[in-house]
């Protein structure tokens, strides 16, 4: 589809229409993740259901996949998103997001923990977040300079208390929990 070598751009990205994986660009080279599975599906449904309510009137809280582009190389799909409304098109949110939160699979591990937060944090997102279900924690990391510092962290039952992006108590535990 592509020719081998080249920089791909986020018009090559909107030509792939398989709809059973999610297509990302870091940089110009495309990143090919499988499906969620129920349990990350569930953490993005809390998430979505802690998140929408305390979502100032000028943000919208909205799950993957959704397109968030960085530049013309660097798409990325959280697994949620907060954005400004004027920074959403009708295809993506274009620009930097206010929040991006990652929940871990084993296949995206690295790309979580080290490639997405790097490129959000040189865009400007002031807030990062990274579940791993399978501990379970919630690590919430807030920008300082170029850089990404930990917040906030917990574990289980031990309360996560934020006072940004917004004033929330969340428990990694509730997280996954199936009720």
């Amino acid at each position: 589809m592509f020719a081998h070598g080249d920089r791909l751009t986020r018009r090559d990205l909107e030509l792939i229409t398989d709809e059973r994986r999610r297509y990302e660009l870091v940089d110009g080279t495309l990143l090919v993740s499988p499906s969620p599975r129920p349990l990350h599906q569930r953490v993005v449904a809390r998430l979505l259901t802690a998140l929408t309510p305390l979502c100032p009137a000028d943000c919208e809280v909205l799950p993957a996949p959704l397109d968030v582009v960085l530049d013309d190389h660097t798409v990325l799909i959280p697994d949620v998103v907060v954005g400004r409304r004027d920074t959403f098109t009708e295809r993506a949110l274009v620009g930097v997001p206010v929040l991006a939160v990652e929940v871990v699979s084993p296949s995206s591990r690295h790309i979580d923990l080290y490639l997405k937060p790097a490129r959000l944090a040189a865009a400007g997102c002031p807030f990062y977040w990274v579940v791993d279900p399978r501990v379970p924690s919630l690590s919430c990391f807030r920008l300082e300079g170029d850089t990404y510092v930990l917040a906030a962290e917990g574990r289980d039952d031990e309360p996560v208390t934020l006072t940004e992006p917004y004033a929330l108590t969340l428990r990694a535990a509730d997280l996954i929990s199936p009720h």
